[in-house]
């Protein structure tokens, strides 16, 4: 089974017992490390390998290709992206100005935009599609006026001296009450979806059971990330809705995604047929 997903450690860390062979009954792994704008790319021109990590912001582009695996993902709290300028500012300071943003289908973007909506109907800004690791160096030097990052940047900005204009995450759970979704295993229809996610859930609880057998593949990985970051980052990335949506889960990812279509930002969504695919995770 060819797999791609991102080198961070929450993604190394759920799959490290899958890809090294730890899951009885699982397929063999072989794995592509990507950036998720490229695997959004990927399976918006139904490229790639059999299963991928995405952005939920990019599953309505591609819902009748791919089937949502219900596990393995990142959903949670206190974990959204943040919006970051130079100098203290407020939204209305957007006005005219250019933001850098890691994906124009990624959650964050998509969060930026509804909360765009909200606090500034009608108003747009320019916006400057660029990796993740340039963003705060951009900012930082006036290159854009703002910056979207996600991941790990959350514990860096201050070191490049970046203030916090709002935390989209907070502001999505204090407007929705609903935890925010941002990366979501899919795989082909073919692919046996049921088996897949049992062997993500496996995979995940042994890292849980005995994390340390997962340190070495992660730090590997962590692009010289400090332990202390990766640790934080894991944390905070892989929780129970890494085992399972749920119901609160799922409500959160219709919630998100039926809202930014209203907004005309993505395609509507089948939910029906969505959660159809994978028919036992809607017990847990």
């Amino acid at each position: 089974m060819k797999i791609a997903f991102s080198p961070c450690p929450n993604d190394t860390f759920i799959f490290h017992g899958l890809v090294h062979g730890n899951v009885p009954g699982a397929e063999e792994t072989e794995v592509t490390y990507a950036d998720i704008d490229q695997t959004n790319g990927w399976a918006a021109e139904e490229k790639g390998p059999e299963v991928m990590k995405i952005s939920f912001a990019a599953f309505p582009y591609v819902a009748e290709n791919y089937q949502l695996i219900q596990c393995g993902g990142a959903l949670g709290r206190g974990c959204g992206p943040l919006l970051l300028t130079k100098e203290n500012q407020t939204a209305a300071d957007l006005q005219g100005k250019t933001v850098a943003v890691p994906s124009e289908r990624s959650t964050a973007y998509m969060l930026f935009r509804l909360w765009q909506a909200q606090q500034l109907p009608g108003e747009k800004t320019a916006i400057q599609v660029m990796p993740f690791d340039e963003i705060m160096p951009a900012v930082k030097d006036g290159r854009v006026e703002a910056g979207l990052v996600i991941h790990e940047a959350r514990f860096t900005y201050e070191k490049y001296g970046l203030n916090k204009l709002v935390d989209l995450g907070d502001w999505w759970e204090e407007d929705t009450g609903a935890p925010i979704p941002l990366g979501a295993i899919v795989a082909k229809n073919e692919v046996d979806g049921e088996k897949l996610a049992a062997s993500i859930r496996t995979s995940l609880m042994q890292a849980w059971e005995n994390p340390e057998k997962t340190t070495d593949y992660v730090m590997s990985h962590a692009q010289e990330m400090a332990p202390e970051v990766a640790e934080s980052h894991i944390e905070l990335y892989v929780n129970e809705y890494s085992m399972a949506l749920g119901g609160k889960g799922r409500h959160a990812v219709e919630s998100l995604l039926s809202r930014a279509a209203e907004e005309g930002l993505v395609p509507e969504v089948n939910w029906e047929k969505v959660w159809s695919k994978e028919s036992k995770d809607r017990q847990l």
